[in-house]
């Protein structure tokens, strides 16, 4: 098809994935003018709207539902091309678009960071911290080239490499430090603090007390770990945090810190990415530099 070209195709899909012109031109650091005439020009060149404008929002048109389909699988066959050349450098160099979940991101990334710097001096990293299901959705789109999760994920598309495992602490409030420990039945009867919907810690921390998440519950939901701690610092109740949370989240709050008997409840970190993915040697070297940054992490925290 003349007359296209691969950043109308990139524009377009930063408009599809955002429903907002203004959004999609940040996230391809260009102006919202300059992003609608791109737009504008594209659809001019296909003979038929790709969106419908409205005052507050757009949306695709049945064309344009059509189309995004199309645009992402070639957009990923082009990133893969680039990804070819790039393994056949040997060492990973460049762009690296990693993923991570909100409940590791503030606790391991500056780590890692730190040791991709080292390790891999000419990487450029650019992270996305959000929920497992965007970035599971982002990875099979070729928006990222791998991402930081709780395993498992169960996506046959994509490869899982664990790298640790880490426990579950329980968080009370001061006045409760002296209590015993409560067993999961018990858990399940107070007022358990949690996540709100969309974060896989919450599931797991249900799991553990053995809640289903679909049943209503007299609670309150936090949008971080932060925000749980402190509610429980008020005495609102109790929450769960994984370990590697304890240091930051602890340092400013009046509150005691309990380790479960076992069997304690615990997740597996690994990383993520497509199958297909011509990086997948140099992904796993970066999977390495991942768990040494988690085992020096803990390390430093058990030393106190």
């Amino acid at each position: 098809m003349q007359g296209v070209t691969l950043r109308q195709l990139r524009y377009f899909e930063a408009v599809a994935a955002c429903g907002h012109f203004g959004r999609a031109a940040d996230m391809c650091a260009i102006s919202q003018p300059a992003i609608s005439v791109q737009i504008r020009e594209l659809e001019e060149t296909l003979g038929t709207p790709l969106f419908e404008r409205g005052a507050r929002q757009i949306r695709l048109t049945a064309f344009g539902e059509v189309f995004a389909g199309r645009v992402r699988e070639i957009l990923r066959a082009v990133d893969d091309l680039g990804d070819l050349a790039r393994s056949s450098r040997g060492a990973l160099v460049g762009k690296l678009r990693i993923g991570i979940i909100p409940t590791v991101a503030p606790y391991l990334l500056p780590r890692i960071i730190g040791n991709l710097a080292l390790s891999h001096g000419d990487l450029d990293v650019n992270v996305r911290e959000t929920q497992t299901d965007r970035l599971i959705a982002d990875l099979l789109e070729g928006r990222l080239d791998t991402a930081i999760v709780a395993l498992p994920v169960s996506e046959p598309e994509l490869t899982e490499v664990p790298l640790f495992e880490e426990d579950f602490v329980l968080v009370r409030s001061v006045d409760e430090g002296g209590l015993p420990v409560p067993n999961p039945a018990s858990l399940s009867e107070m007022r358990l603090l949690l996540l709100e919907e969309g974060h896989c810690f919450r599931d797991q921390a249900l799991a553990f007390c053995g809640m289903r998440s679909t049943l209503p519950r007299e609670s309150m939901d936090g949008s971080s770990l932060s925000t749980l701690v402190q509610m429980v610092s008020t005495g609102l109740g109790v929450t769960l945090i994984p370990e590697m949370a304890v240091d930051v989240e602890t340092r400013s709050a009046e509150v005691t810190v309990s380790r479960f008997p076992p069997p304690r409840p615990s997740r597996t970190i690994g990383m993520i990415w497509r199958r297909t993915s011509p990086l997948t040697e140099q992904l796993t070297g970066i999977s390495e530099v991942v768990r040494q940054s988690a085992l020096a992490q803990r390390e430093r925290l058990a030393a106190g």
